[in-house]
């Protein structure tokens, strides 16, 4: 692989955005309909975001107000007196593509936009496909851990069914476009415009679309087109203007009420959010906002957000408004991110299959002795919220896949974990020869109540070498570790995953994890 392969193709795409963004119609693919989507062929290449054309960069801003939450990283537990671990699931990519922008633009990356769970879950694994209508099929493998002679390494798959395309519902879809001030600039309006009229490509004939945007004040554009109506659609999409504060708050007000005028009992109800997050007219702050998108999601209606351009992006609201919305964040880089998004990703990105997803992972004291889970920081939940259906979980759309990563401290370990050696918490032996149970709690799209789902994972899943998929996976929380000069990175280093990615077998035919290479190799040579 060559790095000018990279940077012609990072040209190309650029000046490929800044000629869509003049509109016209120049934005049509004839690309094949949802059905027939399908990832890059083996082998293709993907695109590497260097950053604006040149000319575009002369007007770069001076100013640097992005803003990300605060993330304490995790560290070891003791299974002796928290034997318990629970989250909820996370299938937003946002992080992975927001670093990558930074990185190949030649910025210092913040450690709070490192989310590593966000990083590992924007690649695809290859794990089972669900058998029998369950709502997921889930894999676990425990390996030698690449970074700790004294750990090993837990990897938790679930994969969602794929999308069927000939069976699913009708699409209830608000366009939410932001079109304050701050969205003129050339890898924003521009670009939100280019994502929406690819989306526009694959809409069904009976889907109902509205559009509302908002500045100073909030304008319905479009209130209930059908998807045949695909010139009306795409006129006003590329009609659309940048200028005024911004009044996020009554956009999503009026979106939402939208959405629920057009509400399709057992479609897909969504709000389709495309910002760069600067609140500064009405509901600004984040805690304001969770409370007016919790309110929100009560409606029924799904939310995704996705997130452009640089300088003021506020990743920390539009984070807490997915989170709390029944919602996923992507974050959009360029066309070919839109796309992926989209497009290649539709199914999990637009259409949920379960909602509210916990996991809880309880250890067996008598062959563990402390573990660590990697990311998922601001996903945490108390051990008694994994039973409450009051409490939030995750969404996972169809096709999805969830990975999480634990770091596991063996019983006989010469590693210490803090609590691990109290008086009277020692390990007893339970009469087991589990590891681990892995409980999974999720409601259907349209549920109220939760379905419990349990997987005890025991020796049979260790392995004296790590799949490729683990493999991978570890590559990338390496890589996120580094990023965040994390206290628990052990033995790893930038040339370190380099070199393990290589040993790889196919990294090729993926293009997305053959990128991920290139930026390792960059930073390798960096030191």
């Amino acid at each position: 692989m060559k790095a000018h392969r990279y940077l012609s193709l990072a040209l190309t795409g650029a000046l490929l955005l800044a000629a869509g963004g003049c509109g016209a119609g120049g934005n049509s693919s004839g690309a094949a309909p949802a059905a027939d989507m399908a990832a890059p062929a083996a082998g293709s290449a993907v695109y590497a975001n260097a950053g604006a054309p040149a000319e575009a960069q002369e007007g770069l801003p001076e100013f640097y107000t992005e803003e990300y939450r605060y993330l304490a990283e995790n560290g070891f537990h003791a299974v002796s007196t928290a034997p318990l671990s629970t989250f909820a699931a996370d299938v937003d990519t946002a992080s992975y593509a927001n670093l990558r922008r930074m990185l190949l633009s030649g910025q210092e990356v913040p450690a709070d936009a490192v989310r590593i769970e966000e990083l590992i879950n924007y690649f695809h694994y290859d794990y089972p496909t669900p058998e029998d209508g369950a709502p997921f099929s889930v894999s676990a493998e425990i390996a030698p851990c690449p970074w700790n002679g004294d750990t090993l390494l837990l990897r938790l798959g679930l994969q969602a069914p794929q999308p069927d395309w000939e069976a699913m519902t009708r699409s209830n879809l608000v366009f939410l476009i932001d079109v304050s001030g701050s969205m003129e600039r050339y890898d924003k309006l521009p670009l939100v415009k280019q994502a929406f009229l690819l989306l526009t490509e694959h809409l069904r004939p009976d889907d109902v679309i509205s559009i509302v945007t908002y500045a100073s004040s909030d304008q319905v554009v479009l209130d209930g087109c059908t998807g045949d109506e695909a010139e009306t659609i795409q006129a006003a999409i590329e009609d659309l203007a940048a200028g005024g504060s911004t009044a996020g708050s009554r956009g999503i007000t009026t979106a939402y009420a939208l959405a629920e005028e057009h509400f399709i009992p057992g479609g897909n109800n969504r709000v389709i959010l495309a910002t760069d997050g600067d609140l500064n007219v009405g509901v600004t702050s984040e805690g304001e906002l969770v409370r007016l998108i919790e309110g929100k999601k009560e409606s029924g209606v799904f939310l995704s957000v996705m997130g452009f351009g640089t300088g003021n992006l506020k990743d920390n609201k539009m984070e807490a408004l997915a989170d709390h919305g029944d919602g996923n964040y992507s974050y959009i880089d360029s066309a070919l991110e839109a796309k992926r998004v989209l497009v290649e990703e539709m199914g999990g990105t637009l259409f949920t299959v379960a909602k509210d997803v916990k996991l809880q992972v309880e250890f067996n004291p008598a062959v563990l002795k402390g573990y660590r889970l990697i990311g998922y920081e601001n996903r945490l939940l108390d051990a008694e919220d994994f039973a409450d259906d009051a409490k939030d979980g995750g969404e996972i759309g169809a096709g999805h896949r969830v990975t999480a990563l634990y770091e596991l401290v063996p019983a006989d370990s010469p590693m210490e974990v803090p609590g691990a050696d109290l008086k009277y918490q020692t390990a007893a032996d339970t009469g087991s020869d589990e590891w681990l149970t892995v409980s999974i709690r999720y409601k259907a799209p349209d549920g109220a109540d939760s379905s419990l789902l349990e997987y005890p994972v025991g020796q049979e899943a260790q392995v004296a070498a790590a799949s490729k998929d683990t493999a991978f996976a570890a590559c990338v929380a390496q890589f996120g570790m580094l990023l965040r000069d994390s206290a628990y990175a052990g033995s790893a280093t930038y040339a370190g995953v380099a070199e393990q990615l290589e040993s790889l077998p196919g990294l090729e035919d993926d293009a997305y994890q053959e990128e991920f290479l290139y930026l390792v190799k960059q930073l390798a040579r960096k030191g």
